[in-house]
Formats: C-alpha cells, sequence, structure tokens
C-alpha cells in the first residue's frame, strides 16, 4: 500500500458517521472523572497548604 491508499482509508475512517458506543461513552466519562478528581486533589492541598501558612503565621495555635 502506497501512502495515498493511506490517506483514502484515514478519509473514509472519517467520514464514517456511526455513533459513539456505550465503551467510548464510558471513556469519556471515566477521563472526566479521574480529571475532576486530580483537580479537586490540587486544589485541596493547595487549600491545606494556605491554612498550614495562616496557622504558622498565627504561631502554630490550633484550637
Amino acid at each position: 500500500m502506497d501512502l495515498r491508499t493511506w490517506i483514502n482509508v484515514a478519509r473514509a475512517a472519517l467520514k464514517r458517521e456511526d455513533g459513539q458506543t456505550m465503551a467510548e461513552y464510558g471513556l469519556v466519562l471515566a477521563l472526566i472523572a479521574l480529571a475532576v478528581v486530580g483537580a479537586l486533589t490540587a486544589l485541596g492541598l493547595a487549600i491545606s497548604g494556605k491554612f498550614n501558612a495562616v496557622i504558622t503565621q498565627l504561631g502554630g495555635v490550633v484550637p
């Protein structure tokens, strides 16, 4: 197969409009869930760091 044949095969595959399967939707949902968990974890660590900085500035007194 030459390059032109591969390009034509790729174009034909991209033009298909079969619709997404449940597996693809599940994969997208899993990726979104991982991104949300990662973002919330990073946000939680940042907030915790800010609270620790405030506690340090107050002299380390924790009620």
